[in-house]
């Protein structure tokens, strides 16, 4: 296990276009007796409500979507460009026949038993604040339905960032 430290969350230098729309990230949720993890693409930091907070994007197809709406917790684990072919393995696999994080070559680790990818480069730890389904009547630009063509729709996640921590 990589040690990492608690930062103020003040402190977090993030291009959000390159970091989380080029170099991905990971999420998780879930416990220590059963979590998954997926590659997220879509999703920001900011303020909102008050406080620090990261949202993310989530198809209603994926795994991980049944830990994060099941708990109150979720982690956004941002990982070195080294990682690259762990995240598109992740991405692309289903963790729920199979133990994916191991197969690309990750490693759990568990903070406030919130689970989050020890390989990290700095990890956000969120309180779950709010969980909104995209439906096609709510799109303003029919650009956005392209996106959705086979019904697969997505759930905005909106997390309070209760830690950063890196390395």
């Amino acid at each position: 296990m990589h040690v990492f430290q608690p930062i103020p969350v003040e402190n977090l230098e993030l291009n959000p276009f390159e970091t989380i729309g080029k170099d991905w990230a990971l999420v998780s949720a879930g416990s220590k007796q059963k979590a998954n993890t997926m590659t997220v693409s879509w999703g920001g930091v900011g303020v909102l409500w008050g406080k620090n907070v990261a949202f993310i994007f989530v198809r209603d197809s994926r795994y991980t979507k049944e830990f994060i709406d099941a708990g109150d917790f979720f982690s956004i684990s941002f990982m070195g460009k080294e990682y690259k072919k762990a995240l598109n393995y992740c991405g692309s696999h289903s963790g729920r026949n199979k133990d994916k994080v191991k197969e690309a070559g990750l490693t759990w680790n568990y903070k406030h038993s919130i689970p989050f990818i020890d390989e990290g480069s700095f990890v956000l730890l969120c309180h779950k604040l709010s969980a909104t389904r995209l439906t096609e009547d709510s799109f303003l630009s029919p650009e956005v339905s392209k996106w959705y063509q086979d019904g697969d729709m997505h759930t905005m996640y909106v997390g309070e960032i209760i830690e950063l921590m890196a390395r």
